[in-house]
C-alpha cells in the first residue's frame, strides 16, 4: 500500500477481491439502499393508508364520545394515553418494520450476505490528524457534499411545487369529512414521497456506478503485488521449476524400470524409441510402457539391449506411436495390424531361441 496509486495498473485478482470483501471493502451505495427502501415503503404506505385512516377514525370517534362522560381522574387519563399509544404503535410499527426489511433487502441486493468484524478493529492511521484532514478534503468528501446539496435542492423543489398546488385543497380541509381530509393529506404526502423517491433513485444509480468505479480503483494492484500473490499461491517459480524437474526425473526413472519387461522396442532409428508390452490375459491391445526422443531414446535402447529386449527399426510406425500414444496407454486401433505383425515376429524369435 506504500506504492503510489499511479503504479497500481492491474485489475484485482480473485484472491484480492475475496480479501477485500472479508475486510468489508465492497462496492456499496447507501443512497441506492435508501432509494429502494423509500420506493418500497411508499408503496407499502399506499396500501396501509385506508386501513390506518379507518382505524384512526374509529379511535377518534370513540374518544370524543367517551371523553364527554369521562371523569378527569388519573386512572382515566392514563388509560386514554395507553389507548392513544396503542393506536400510534399499530400505525407506526408496520411502517418501521417494513422500512427495516426493505433496507436489509437493499443491502443484500448490492453485496449479498456479508458478516465481518474486521471493520470494527481500531486502525492507528485514523488517529493521524493529517490523514483526517485528507479525508475531509478528499474526492469522496466532495462527492458526498454534492450529493447532499443535490438532495436538499431536490426535496425543497419537489415539496414547494406539490404544496403550491395543494393550497386550494388545504383551504377546503376544514369543510371536508374527516376521512376525506385524512385521505387528501395522505395522498399529498404520497405524491411528494414518490417524486422524491424517483429522483433519489436516479441519483443513487449514478452514485452506485461511482462507488463501483472507486472500489475497483482502490483494490487495483501493482505488477509487483500480482507477482507476490502468485508466489504466495503457486510458490517461488525457481522452486516450482526444481520440483517439476525432480518429478520428471522420477517419472523417467520409473519408465526406465519398465523397459526390461517390454516385448519390443520400436525405433526411428536412434531419434525415437517406443517400448511396447503385450499380455493377452491382462490387456486388450499392446501398451506403451516407455518412450522418448534424443538421449532418452538412446538410453531406452541401451537398457533394452542389456536386458535382451528386441529392438526393431520401423521409422513410420515409430513416428505414429510416439505422437499418438502416451506412456501407459494402449495403442490406437489403426496401428493394431502393424504392431501385431512385429510382435508375432518377436514372439517367434523368442520361441525359436528358447
Amino acid at each position: 500500500m506504500s506504492q503510489s496509486t499511479q503504479e497500481k495498473t492491474e485489475k484485482a485478482t480473485p484472491r484480492r477481491r475475496k480479501k477485500a470483501r472479508e475486510e468489508g471493502q465492497v462496492a456499496k451505495s447507501r443512497e441506492l439502499t435508501m432509494a429502494l427502501s423509500l420506493m418500497l415503503l411508499l408503496l407499502f404506505f399506499l396500501g396501509m393508508v385506508p386501513i390506518g385512516i379507518g382505524y384512526f377514525q374509529q379511535f377518534l370517534q370513540y374518544s370524543l364520545t367517551a371523553d364527554l362522560a369521562m371523569d378527569l381522574t388519573e386512572g382515566n387519563l392514563h388509560r386514554r394515553a395507553m389507548e392513544a399509544a396503542q393506536v400510534a404503535a399499530i400505525m407506526i410499527i408496520p411502517m418501521l418494520s417494513a422500512s427495516a426489511i426493505f433496507g436489509l433487502a437493499g443491502e443484500l441486493t448490492q453485496v449479498g450476505f456479508l458478516f465481518t468484524t474486521k471493520v470494527l478493529k481500531p486502525k492507528p492511521e485514523r488517529l493521524n490528524p493529517i490523514k483526517g484532514l485528507q479525508r475531509i478534503f478528499s474526492k469522496r468528501a466532495v462527492v458526498e457534499l454534492l450529493k447532499a446539496i443535490l438532495k436538499a435542492t431536490m426535496f425543497i423543489g419537489v415539496a414547494y411545487s406539490v404544496l403550491q398546488g395543494f393550497i386550494p385543497v388545504l383551504l377546503k380541509l376544514p369543510h371536508m369529512a374527516m376521512g376525506d381530509a385524512l385521505a387528501e393529506v395522505g395522498m399529498v404526502i404520497f405524491r411528494i414521497g414518490i417524486i422524491i423517491a424517483i429522483f433519489h433513485l436516479i441519483i443513487s444509480i449514478m452514485d452506485y456506478a461511482y462507488q463501483r468505479w472507486e472500489h475497483e480503483k482502490n483494490i487495483r494492484m501493482s505488477k509487483k503485488d500480482v507477482r507476490d500473490e502468485h508466489k504466495d499461491t503457486e510458490g517461488d517459480p525457481q522452486i516450482q521449476s526444481k520440483i517439476k524437474e525432480r518429478q520428471r526425473f522420477m517419472a523417467q526413472q520409473r519408465m526406465m524400470q519398465e523397459i526390461p519387461e517390454a516385448d519390443v522396442i520400436i525405433t526411428n532409428p536412434t531419434h525415437l524409441a517406443i517400448a511396447l508390452r503385450y499380455d493377452g490375459e491382462e490387456m486388450n491391445a499392446p501398451r506403451v510402457v516407455a518412450k522418448g526422443s534424443g538421449e532418452v531414446a538412446l538410453k531406452i535402447i541401451e537398457i533394452a539391449r542389456a536386458n535382451n529386449v528386441e529392438v526393431m527399426e520401423e521409422k513410420a510406425l515409430a513416428q505414429a506411436l510416439y505422437h499418438s500414444t502416451e506412456i501407459g496407454e494402449e495403442i490406437p486401433p489403426d496401428l493394431y495390424q502393424a504392431v501385431a505383425e512385429i510382435l508375432a515376429f518377436v514372439f517367434r524369435l523368442q520361441k525359436y531361441y528358447s
